[in-house]
């Protein structure tokens, strides 16, 4: 299986872009990246089931699914080696980014930040 991003689409209304999905051409199988799926599934869950019609960046709400967007804007393939150099250079910059927010003591920056490296932990790398 081939890992994509997709567009998924909730409800008929709501428009979800940038998915991670293992993808198989053969027989056209699709399954949500198992890292993403739990946030993935709060997201839907905060929308309830009767949604106004939009369309949700991913990458907005995932630090994971950024990573790989950024990686497919810039042509780049999303095999597991890529994928692991790009984690782990959006890793220390975002650990640059809390030493910052700590030397600030800005203790909303740094938990936002703390959200977004969890997000990258080593689970998702698979």
């Amino acid at each position: 299986m081939t890992l994509i991003l997709r567009t998924l689409i909730y409800v008929h209304k709501v428009s979800i872009a940038n998915v991670p999905v293992y993808s198989c051409e053969f027989c056209s199988r699709n399954e949500v990246f198992p890292g993403v799926k739990e946030d993935l599934g709060q997201l839907v869950g905060r929308m309830g089931s009767k949604p106004q019609p939009q369309t949700i960046p991913f990458e907005e709400q995932h630090e994971w699914a950024a990573v790989l967007r950024d990686m497919a804007a810039n042509r780049q393939p999303l095999d597991a080696a890529a994928v692991a150099r790009s984690i782990e250079n959006r890793t220390n910059e975002l650990l640059d980014l809390l030493l910052v927010a700590s030397s600030l003591r800005d203790e909303k920056w740094q938990k936002e930040l703390r959200g977004r490296l969890s997000q990258l932990s080593a689970q998702y790398i698979s």
